[in-house]
């Protein structure tokens, strides 16, 4: 007869590892890494695991990291998963371990998530006779724009592991600290990346009559795609249209032949989507025309909608209700216009993503993701330790 195992409490376990969690995500924050290749990041990651013994295998295309932890008793696989890289952003939040990397910062919280999912593992190792079946922790780079899902997924991350579920924390720093939030169905927007770029005859500024005036339909594009979106937008299927870079010209008495502007669509729905991508190449069209220059418009996807199935995000809810209680618990009206690339997997797996609150205490208006001068309470982390630990031990 087998001997029931004591209730665990796993906010006391998580703060238990607490000090674990805040040095692995100061050590990643003052060393932030872009894209694909984190080298540093991973090999964080992998010393933070080490000690536990956990089976763990690295990427071929990326450096991602994957540890099981096998439970005392059959059960489902359970998928968690965190991020791990950072932004192109110089930082300004003041912290005493701010970024030592110019021009790079984690302004998103992936070094919280990584953190906290490496605490989570410390949890679940220490007390595997409560886990029933199966937890895989993913470690994954390249979410801002770079694919690192979907290089996850072609090198077999599905396939090898066999989830039955997928669950991942997002850190708000709008959100109270250490209060959970998440809705059934849409979370958060799909994301299209879009560049234009405009081709025309350069030459010197005192005869801009023989050149094409590829500068002034950069800048009329900015205008003219910001104007038609707010106009255009149908309610029934909400989209947003940015640009967020534009590159031309050499010199002061030059005029520019080529200029590249970078931005970003995203929508609720398929319809939203469709309209706001027409849309783009309707207005690169005309604005060239009307500047005597030819326009390109090449595409790349960054993530589709993020979709919570509602089963598991009920369950999800409900573990955090029990693990925090009702009132630091709620759940959304409304998806957001943010976007995140765990809805790849989503749209493989029933799972759900939920966001994790982190306002810095006795901030009244606090720097949002993505700011030079976002900061989030560390205190918040042993929540998101427990958190990804009770989703793992759910039956």
């Amino acid at each position: 007869m087998s001997i029931p195992c004591a209730p665990l409490n796993l906010l006391r376990a998580a703060s238990e590892v607490h000090g674990l969690v805040v040095g692995l995500r100061r050590a990643v924050h003052r060393r932030p890494e872009v894209g694909l290749t984190l080298p540093a990041t991973q090999t964080a990651v992998l010393k933070a695991l080490a000690p536990l013994g956990l089976p763990v295998t690295t990427g071929r295309s990326c450096s991602s990291v994957v540890a099981r932890i096998e439970g005392a008793r059959p059960g489902p696989t359970t998928l968690l998963r965190a991020d791990m890289d950072a932004l192109p952003i110089t930082e300004r939040s003041g912290e005493p371990y701010t970024s030592t990397v110019h021009g790079v910062m984690h302004a998103c919280g992936h070094d919280a998530h990584t953190a906290m999912l490496a605490g989570a593992a410390h949890v679940l190792a220490r007390h595997r006779e409560h886990l029933s079946g199966t937890a895989v922790l993913v470690f994954q780079p390249g979410e801002e724009g770079h694919g690192g899902c979907l290089a996850m997924l072609g090198e077999g991350l599905l396939d090898d592991h066999s989830p039955d579920r997928a669950f991942a924390l997002h850190q708000s720093p709008t959100l109270e600290s250490g209060h959970v939030a998440g809705r059934p169905g849409p979370l958060l927007a799909s994301s299209d990346l879009f560049t234009v770029t405009f081709a025309g005859r350069g030459g010197h500024a005192s005869r801009p009559h023989e050149a094409d005036d590829v500068l002034g339909a950069a800048a009329a594009l900015v205008q003219t795609l910001h104007a038609r979106a707010a106009r255009t937008s149908d309610p029934a299927h909400p989209r947003q249209i940015a640009v967020g870079t534009c590159h031309a010209g050499t010199a002061p008495g030059v005029v520019a032949d080529r200029a590249v502007l970078e931005g970003g669509v995203r929508a609720m729905d398929a319809t939203g989507r469709e309209q706001a991508m027409t849309l783009v190449g309707h207005v690169a069209s005309g604005v060239a025309a009307a500047h005597g220059c030819a326009a390109e418009v090449t595409w790349s996807q960054a993530a589709p909608v993020t979709v919570n199935d509602p089963d598991q995000a009920a369950l999800a809810l409900g573990a955090a209700t029990a693990l925090l209680g009702a009132g630091r618990v709620r759940t959304l009206e409304r998806p957001a216009f943010a976007s995140e690339d765990f809805g790849h997997i989503l749209a493989r797996v029933p799972g759900a993503l939920l966001q994790l609150g982190t306002r810095p205490p006795g901030t009244d208006s606090p720097a949002p993701n993505h700011s030079p001068l976002m900061r989030l309470d560390e205190e918040a982390l042993a929540t998101g330790v427990a958190l990804y630990a009770a989703l793992a031990l759910q039956p």
